[in-house]
């Protein structure tokens, strides 16, 4: 059994749905998991887990919200060297850029990317949300 941390941003509730469908994967995978908004998270959260968990929207020019994912971000940079990450947000427009950028931000801080991010469009449906669970369950 693994530890799982999912820390996420979400400002319509589209990312925290994904983030409670992807506990729900990874509990029926039989792992204890802890989801975390992450105004309430600490470096801590980042660093006492097996995997880490980061989900955030897409937000104006394809970039992580800046009011509390960026500065939580900024906060563990150079700190997850070796740390097992996936990713996951939600988007209304563009490509998946910031995900791509985000992607290799982790990577470059030494993070081990489980897999590419798990975007999906605007509110997750039924199919959405079951994409997330087998997300939560491959962790």
């Amino acid at each position: 059994m693994s530890k799982i941390n999912v820390i996420y941003w979400s400002g319509t509730g589209n990312t925290e749905m994904m983030a409670n469908a992807i506990a729900d994967g990874t509990k029926e995978a039989g792992n204890e998991v802890n989801v975390i908004h992450v105004g309430e998270a600490t470096i801590d959260d980042a660093n006492n887990c097996d995997v880490l968990v980061l989900g955030c929207s897409s937000m104006g020019d394809e970039v992580l919200e800046e009011g509390e994912m960026e500065p939580y971000m900024e906060s563990i940079d150079g700190k997850i060297g070796g740390k097992k990450i996936a990713l996951f947000g939600s988007y209304g427009w563009g490509d998946g850029r910031w995900m791509r950028e985000w992607q290799e931000r982790v990577e470059d801080n030494g993070a081990i990317l489980l897999e590419d991010g798990l975007i999906l469009n605007e509110t997750p449906d039924d199919e959405g949300l079951a994409q997330c669970r087998e997300f939560g369950k491959r962790l």
